[in-house]
């Protein structure tokens, strides 16, 4: 790789991209759809050109994809999917119709290599169970986030049936977190709304939890190693939330919350939280949506790293030097 271009390149993994790339020497060509923001994440780094631009508008980016051996796509509509009310329309042009624009452009500017950010909401199993890249989920089995990503994949897979000159492999994260989280994420938020003891209690659930860091080396490993139309997981370690805030609490010194909640009470406090959301235009603070998707998921989030461990050499740093760069990252920028 000489040059690439990188979707989504301000977002939590997207600069942890660009910033992999750049220190390989790799040249960067980074899709932001503001430049202040981009300049905020990135100073002025060697061998990096920001190109501003939006995943609704691929036509106005498209000739900067000329030139480049790899597009790394990492670009997604999804922190407002968990917000509060209903955001199909805008899922389905982000994550499915603007990726199909996107594949048709950079093939037509000469591009042969394309590494889609996939997601751990594309597979499934029992409760307990190992799961692995063969277990497809169930469509019926699916929120509107998730059906996005799923048929964000069919359409890449479409593609390579139609075009046997194009490459692409698919990478799975699960529930990032690490530093240069600018916007914040939800993940990035849930650490910071531990620092403000703002957590009213431990609401029932699992995640598999990954430093953005470890997925970014999977997809570069991806562009190198990995096999045309192939998935890769990279979801990370599982674990309880009453796990996961015993760590924050041994890595920042601040006192976990002791209180467990329910499920039964977070559909009340869900409830209303999309009525104020209503009402005042903010996000909801906790959504029906990601409720469901915490009921449905726990105990589901164990993934099997076998494959990208033989295939892309991927490991996984410990949560506890996630969480404490995160933290830091967050300090450092004035955001705590």
């Amino acid at each position: 790789m000489q040059t690439v271009f990188v979707t989504g390149a301000t977002g939590l993994l997207g600069n942890n991209l660009v910033r992999l790339l750049l220190e390989r020497g790799v040249r960067v060509r980074a899709l932001a759809r503001s430049r202040s923001k981009a300049e905020a994440q990135f100073g002025q780094l060697p061998g990096l050109e920001i190109i501003e631009g939006d995943m609704q508008d691929v036509a106005h980016f498209a000739p900067s994809l000329a030139g480049c051996d790899v597009v790394f796509h990492t670009a997604a509509y999804f922190r407002e999917s968990y917000g509060g009310g209903k955001h199909w329309a805008m899922l389905k042009r982000i994550n499915v119709d603007a990726t199909a624009e996107l594949l048709t452009a950079a093939h037509a500017a000469g591009v042969r290599r394309f590494i889609h950010t996939s997601s751990i909401a594309v597979v499934n199993g029992p409760r307990g169970a190992l799961i692995d890249e063969t277990m497809a989920r169930d469509p019926r089995d699916a929120d509107d986030y998730y059906r996005s990503k799923m048929q964000s994949d069919r359409v890449v897979q479409d593609f390579l049936r139609h075009h046997p000159e194009m490459f692409a492999t698919f990478v799975m994260p699960g529930w990032m977190h690490g530093p240069g989280d600018l916007g914040p994420t939800a993940a990035g938020q849930f650490t910071l709304d531990y620092l403000r003891r703002a957590l009213p209690g431990i609401p029932p659930g699992t995640f598999s939890f990954v430093d953005a860091r470890d997925v970014a080396f999977a997809l570069v490993a991806a562009a190198e190693k990995g096999r045309r139309g192939e998935h890769y997981l990279a979801a990370g370690r599982h674990i309880a939330i009453h796990d996961l805030v015993q760590i924050y609490e041994h890595v920042t010194g601040a006192p976990a919350p002791k209180r467990q909640i329910p499920v039964a009470v977070l559909w009340p406090i869900a409830t209303m939280q999309e009525i104020i959301a209503r009402i005042t235009g903010r996000p909801a603070l906790l959504s029906l949506a990601t409720v469901r998707t915490m009921r449905a998921e726990a105990e589901r989030t164990r993934f099997n790293p076998e494959k990208s461990r033989d295939e892309l050499g991927l490991t996984f740093r410990p949560i506890a030097e996630t969480i404490r760069d995160e933290v830091d990252w967050f300090k450092a920028h004035g955001m705590i």
